[in-house]
């Protein structure tokens, strides 16, 4: 079994308790575990600290993303290299053999560049120029099997490979995003950690989690309940299952165990089978962002 971790960058999820399940499935029961994580709030902490104001976009279809110039990427760079750093430390503190990686490295997230985005201003549209972003086509899943094979557990964020006119640069994409094509990629089960308990029929109401998701009708209805943030996930969900994903589980990052809960049955859990007759929509203009 093959299982890809998403640990969010939101201020209020605590790593520790996924890091200690990820040494549990990693060491104890000998699976595949590839991590992947966010880490936009620590992008705008450091760039409030630069005195630099983020600077976010709403793409036509109503998604709020962030619009990366080279001055951000450079931010955004420094900021993923700190915290896959110490969150590779901390696997090693698990006795957990973690390599971290970017999407740059050997390809792992590869797509084209976007050197501008459709955006909203004033209820006008408009072409807003100078982003550095992507759109991932292609994972290096025979990067990840190698690691897998070697017993090294990789630890995984963006940038991504962005091909432009002549060259490949380092580009910002989301990371929800980014793990759910690398779960595609991997035929693996995708687990979402986030702030809350999973996604709810009623977005201010915990009493109303959705548990499972098998039929049309009900991922109709989880888009329909997916409001702010949580849409972007539900993008991540759909595009990890269209891949080849068997399983998606959106859970509570603070939750006791969090990972191994989650898999145990806690949190939302959407199946492929979710997806039957449905249309792809995940083609986006949404990449302006990293996930959280």
């Amino acid at each position: 079994m093959t299982t890809v971790v998403k640990i969010g960058g939101a201020r209020a999820v605590d790593p520790a308790g996924a890091l200690s399940d990820v040494g549990t499935l990693a060491n104890d029961r000998e699976e595949d575990v590839a991590v992947v994580h966010g880490g936009s709030t620590a992008v705008d902490e450091t760039l409030e600290r630069l005195g630099i104001e983020p600077e976010y976009v709403e793409t036509p279809s109503g998604v709020v993303g962030r619009f990366t110039d080279a001055e951000t990427m450079e931010v955004f760079e420094m900021v993923f290299g700190h915290l896959n750093t110490r969150l590779v430390a901390g696997l090693q503190s698990q006795g957990v053999d973690a390599v971290g990686l970017n999407g740059v490295d050997g390809k792992l997230l590869y797509g084209p560049r976007k050197s501008a985005v459709r955006v909203v201003e004033d209820g006008k549209r408009k072409i807003k120029r100078g982003d550095h972003s992507g759109t991932i086509k292609e994972v290096n899943a025979e990067l990840l099997e190698t690691l897998f094979a070697d017993g090294y557990t990789p630890v995984a964020s963006p940038p991504m490979a962005g091909k432009g006119d002549e060259e490949v640069i380092a580009v910002n994409t989301d990371a929800d995003r980014s793990a759910a094509h690398i779960a595609g990629a991997l035929d693996a089960t995708l687990v979402l950690l986030t702030d809350v308990e999973g996604i709810y029929a009623d977005p201010d109401d915990p009493s109303t989690l959705i548990e499972s998701v098998e039929t049309p009708a009900e991922w109709e209805a989880l888009e329909s309940a997916a409001e702010g943030f949580m849409g972007r996930k539900v993008m991540a969900v759909e595009e990890a299952l269209s891949g080849g994903a068997d399983e998606v589980v959106v859970a509570d990052a603070n939750a006791d165990e969090p990972i191994l809960s989650a898999l145990s049955g806690g949190g939302t859990h959407v199946y492929a089978s979710a997806l039957d007759g449905a249309d792809a929509s995940t083609e986006s203009e949404s990449d302006t962002s990293e996930g959280e």
